[in-house]
């Protein structure tokens, strides 16, 4: 039996409240559990002694916390508390088996917290940059409904969408993304390695040269200044935009642009509609106050035009109004949508009234990025054709007019 024995480390309570740590060995932590009960103390942690030895080595900076860590978090805690599990020890078992380093390290941290007394929504609190307001608002209402299970089930829902709805719009977007980048490294290839070459061919040729080879050969002789510029202002954007683009300055500026873009903004409002009705119906639905409801959807929605919408609604709310009626000013608001919502006021079931309509724009957008993929597909292999083949046409013109010469 000692052959197939580990040793563990423990944390124990004993009848005064004296507390004690040590190791044993033993051939599973339940039987560690059990034995410790014996002698009268009450467990309060049982891991493998060599856990130190395990532990990762995280070099560089800190991995995120992504929604679909967030969406298994919840999903799978709402299963042990559900199956009877003591939060202590489902908040154990997450910190053990959660994929993501930086998660397994804040789960710690929280199961530390609730062991000292402090609430699970609380110690999400402490925690602003890895639980959204959304999810700590759901699980305080949750614990004070006696239903925390049910609470995380529709965190995970929530979440579990967000994450589908993200891939959607990866979907449309990756292919020209990647194509126009190909067609961008091409060129520039071919202006650095290939052009030069022909460039000395035409210089022997002698000769007026076309106008579109002109224009390529003096393109290849800016290129040893405009590539080393691009680079430089390129990277200078990126940080400027991981810096300032999440700011209100930049935001009003950009969301009203990006929904009146020709083909994606119709797309992006899509996008913005299914946030505000799945998180605005979820908190409803959850207990959580309208108001403080608002104030959360107006964070998530991701959509500035959407946020200055719901403060008008708010105000209207706080006054005793309705939640339809500010929203009947805004463009982004589809005649459907408000109706839809002024009927769930009146039938007092406005929760339920925001999830069909998110499931409708949920479909609108799968619908939506499968024409728009169908659609660029051949348009994007259209452009980088044009592109290369331009370039082409331009390089062999000149050699095209000595033949005729020749001729």
């Amino acid at each position: 039996m000692s052959s197939t024995a580990t040793q563990y480390a423990y944390k124990v309570r004993d009848a005064s409240g004296k507390f004690t740590e040590g190791k044993v060995e033993a051939v599973s932590e339940a039987a560690v559990a059990e034995k410790l009960m014996a002698m009268g103390y009450v467990p309060l942690e049982v891991k493998p002694a060599n856990v130190g030895m395990q532990r990762e080595i995280n070099i560089g900076p800190k991995k995120r916390v992504k929604t679909k860590d967030l969406a298994v978090f919840s999903r799978q805690f709402a299963t042990m508390i559900d199956a009877g599990l003591t939060m202590i020890r489902a908040l154990s078992i997450m910190a053990d088996q959660s994929d993501n380093p930086e998660l397994r390290r804040i789960l710690r941290a929280i199961k530390q917290d609730v062991e000292a007394g402090l609430s699970l929504s609380a110690s999400f609190a402490k925690f602003p940059e890895t639980f959204p307001p959304l999810m700590t608002n759901m699980t305080k209402a949750g614990e004070a409904g006696g239903f925390l299970d049910g609470a995380m089930r529709q965190i995970a829902d929530n979440f579990e969408a967000e994450v589908r709805l993200r891939g959607k719009i990866k979907a449309a977007l990756t292919y020209p993304v990647v194509v126009f980048i190909l067609a961008m490294l091409m060129c520039v290839a071919m202006l650095i390695f290939v052009v030069p070459v022909f460039s000395g061919m035409f210089e022997d040729l002698g000769g007026e040269l076309p106008l579109p080879t002109k224009i390529l050969v003096m393109l290849s002789g800016a290129m040893k200044f405009l590539l080393p510029i691009g680079i430089v202002v390129g990277f200078s954007f990126m940080m400027w935009w991981r810096k300032f683009g999440r700011t209100e300055r930049v935001r009003n500026v950009v969301d009203p642009l990006k929904l009146k873009l020709p083909v994606f903004g119709k797309l992006f409002q899509k996008l913005a509609l299914t946030r505000f009705a799945r998180n605005f119906g979820t908190l409803l639905s959850s207990g959580v106050p309208i108001l403080q409801s608002i104030d959360i959807v107006s964070e998530t929605t991701g959509s500035i035009v959407i946020s200055r919408a719901l403060n008008q609604v708010r105000e209207s709310v706080r006054r005793g109004d309705s939640v339809a009626g500010p929203l009947a000013e805004h463009d982004v608001f589809p005649a459907m949508v408000v109706q839809m919502i002024a009927s769930g006021e009146e039938a007092g079931a406005i929760d339920q009234m925001l999830k069909k309509i998110a499931e409708f724009y949920d479909e609108e957008v799968e619908a939506m990025t499968e024409s728009l993929t169908a659609l660029i597909e051949p348009l994007m292999i259209a452009f980088l054709g044009g592109v290369v083949g331009s370039m082409i046409v331009a390089l062999y013109m000149p050699i095209f007019k000595v033949f005729d010469m020749i001729g």
